[in-house]
């Protein structure tokens, strides 16, 4: 089999799949598994490009569906106005997680995942401020910003921990209990 295609790539894109369904289930906003499946890529896709690709392809295609079918518009939207620091901030999360996931642990994992809400935090609300006309652009507007975002951190947060504990856990117990589906 190709290093493309591996069971080991197959068994991390179908945990991927999965957890992207939490997007879809009622939750708390911002309660959901973005930043945890970004970590989970960087953790364990060898090839770094895997890593940002496949997150990245499920984040666009769940966005598709939330934007055009879920919270269907009159007019069909490809991108959202939150799309490119979402993107942004997913592209620095992977990142992070390739730099402190390199042993995963819990103590790494914590990290990560605090890493992960603060950067998502942290670009969605420059979008927020930027982008959609609610604060004025000035030093107020911009903390202000901020300052809207922070009830929504701790569900970015809480989201994070528990995905990300969900996907570490269920790929541990992959690879104890069917070893060949992780097997590069």
């Amino acid at each position: 089999m190709n290093k493309i295609i591996s069971n080991r790539n197959l068994t991390i894109t179908a945990l991927i799949a999965i957890a992207i369904i939490g997007r879809f289930i009622p939750h708390a906003p911002n309660f959901t598994p973005l930043g945890a499946t970004a970590l989970f890529a960087a953790a364990f896709f060898r090839n770094r490009w895997l890593a940002f690709l496949v997150p990245f392809v499920v984040l666009m295609i769940s966005n598709l569906i939330l934007d055009n079918v879920v919270y269907a518009q009159e007019a069909f939207v490809w991108f959202g106005d939150y799309t490119l620091f979402q993107v942004n901030a997913f592209i620095l999360v992977v990142l992070a997680g390739r730099f402190l996931l390199q042993k995963v642990n819990v103590q790494n994992l914590l990290v990560a995942s605090l890493s992960a809400s603060m950067i998502f935090f942290l670009l969605s609300n420059l979008g927020a401020w930027l982008g959609h006309g609610m604060y004025p652009l000035t030093t107020n507007g911009l903390l202000a910003a901020y300052t809207a975002g922070i009830p929504f951190f701790w569900n970015t947060l809480a989201g994070d921990l528990v995905y990300s504990a969900m996907l570490f856990s269920a790929y541990a117990l992959i690879k104890v209990k069917l070893p060949k589906l992780v097997m590069a």
